[in-house]
């Protein structure tokens, strides 16, 4: 599996995904509906709402990528939303079977295990893979739509899909510029349990899942190691969610979006930790 196409590569998590499989041999080809502005990373520009365009694009592949989508709800009016997630992932999974690609990894999202928290609590902490499914608003809906149809796609043709529902994706400025103003108040980052990742970690969960030993259509959560937040896990639970039970261990900031499927059947570890980029105001130097 040496040729990979990636859509939306010039995204947040694309760019961060097209330079690590470049770093790692892959002959790369990124898929999105707007030029790159680097030269030296040239990209495919296609209309993946329509079916066509999509089979154009990943002919010749061995596998795909799929980050491209509305990347956030309340972007552009949610039926559009809907709309345009849910037309591109039909026809990317659609022509990955129709071109017999070897495997799919495409981006879910966090958000269908019910963030943010307001109409419903979370049902226990760590939250994993086998919390239910709640999407609360049209984006997180497609997405929840995005894991059935592929379960049907991989029933169909036994292709492998990989569906990696990524937390709230973080760039290395985003740590010193916008963390410290999530610690004195608990409540503004509490929907969706103080989680995050670096974009670089989404970069190795998308380059692991591209070689894991993994059939079917299997989800897993993506996150940093540990929360946003200078308190401990256990602390922000009992005073924000204090009637959700804690059913597995919890250490220090430990994260409270259980990456352990992921880490046992990926080898995923997250690498990078807001820590290792601004000051802890908890330790003294």
């Amino acid at each position: 599996m040496k040729r990979v196409v990636v859509t939306g590569g010039s995204g947040k998590a694309g760019r961060a995904v097209v330079a690590d499989l470049g770093d790692h041999g892959y002959d790369v080809t990124s898929v999105d509906v707007a030029a790159s502005l680097n030269p030296d990373d040239p990209t495919l520009v296609a209309d993946l709402t329509d079916l066509g365009q999509a089979i154009e694009s990943l002919s010749g592949a061995d596998a795909v990528v799929h980050l491209a989508a509305i990347p956030a709800p309340r972007v552009i009016p949610e039926g559009e939303t809907f709309r345009i997630n849910m037309m591109s992932t039909y026809n990317v999974f659609s022509a990955a079977a129709q071109l017999r690609l070897s495997r799919v990894v495409w981006a879910s999202s966090e958000t269908l295990i019910g963030i943010p928290f307001v109409r419903e609590q979370p049902r226990y902490a760590p939250i994993d893979e086998e919390h239910p499914r709640l999407p609360e608003f049209h984006y997180a809906l497609s997405k929840l739509a995005g894991e059935v149809v592929a379960e049907q796609f991989n029933r169909w043709t036994g292709i492998p899909f990989v569906a990696l529902r990524i937390s709230n994706i973080m760039e290395e400025p985003d740590y010193a510029a916008r963390f410290p103003g999530f610690w004195d108040d608990p409540t503004l980052r509490a929907w969706n349990l103080w989680g995050y990742v670096d974009a670089r970690d989404v970069a190795q969960a998308v380059r692991l899942s591209l070689m894991a030993d993994v059939s079917g259509a299997e989800p897993f959560i993506v996150a940093a190691s540990d929360t946003c937040m200078t308190r401990e896990s256990r602390e922000l639970m009992a005073e924000v969610y204090p009637q959700v039970p804690i059913q597995k261990p919890v250490e220090g900031r430990d994260t409270l979006l259980s990456i352990d499927k992921a880490r046992h059947a990926l080898g995923y570890e997250p690498q990078h930790r807001w820590r290792d980029y601004v000051q802890d105001p908890t330790v003294r130097r």
